[in-house]
């Protein structure tokens, strides 16, 4: 058997990525939220992908956590981890999250949070659980929008952090 992986690259997204990104996401409605192209557009910047082949067949994104006032504890966080379905359990995801952080890291945040319904693939790469309210900031900005559930503290996500 041949290991597909081996011709996976990684790179930063492009603007004309994003069509490809928005439907590797909607892929999984069960796992990830839906975002609008525009959103993906705006923030291209901060999106990787995964290429095999010349087809862009995985993402990553992350966002900057907002503080009121001075930054003493920046936060950011990890979402929009999306692999083809019939490319999971080859690496790609763990390589794209892996890439995601080395990226991160050059902003020196405190921690890289996640929400997740997959909290063993996040535990492999070094994240620990945390309680949801200690997120609280990550609460109010994106989950209070959520159409899912009534409350993120009835959401099966797990909070998961990696502390730098």
């Amino acid at each position: 058997m041949s290991n597909r992986h081996e011709r996976v690259v990684v790179r930063n997204a492009a603007f004309t990525d994003a069509e490809a990104i928005f439907n590797l996401i909607k892929e999984h409605p069960e796992e990830l939220l839906a975002r609008p192209i525009s959103d993906i557009v705006q923030n291209t910047d901060r999106f990787l992908v995964a290429e095999l082949d010349g087809q862009v067949v995985g993402t990553v994104s992350w966002s900057i956590l907002p503080e009121i006032g001075r930054s003493l504890h920046p936060t950011v966080e990890v979402k929009s981890v999306a692999i083809r379905s019939d490319l999971q359990k080859r690496g790609i995801g763990r390589t794209l999250v892996q890439s995601a952080i080395e990226r991160i890291r050059i902003l020196a945040p405190a921690q890289i949070i996640v929400l997740t319904f997959t909290p063993d693939f996040f535990r492999k790469l070094g994240f620990r659980e945390v309680p949801k309210e200690t997120l609280m900031h990550k609460l109010y900005m994106g989950c209070i929008n959520c159409s899912k559930y009534d409350s993120p503290f009835t959401c099966p996500e797990v909070a998961m952090a990696l502390t730098l």
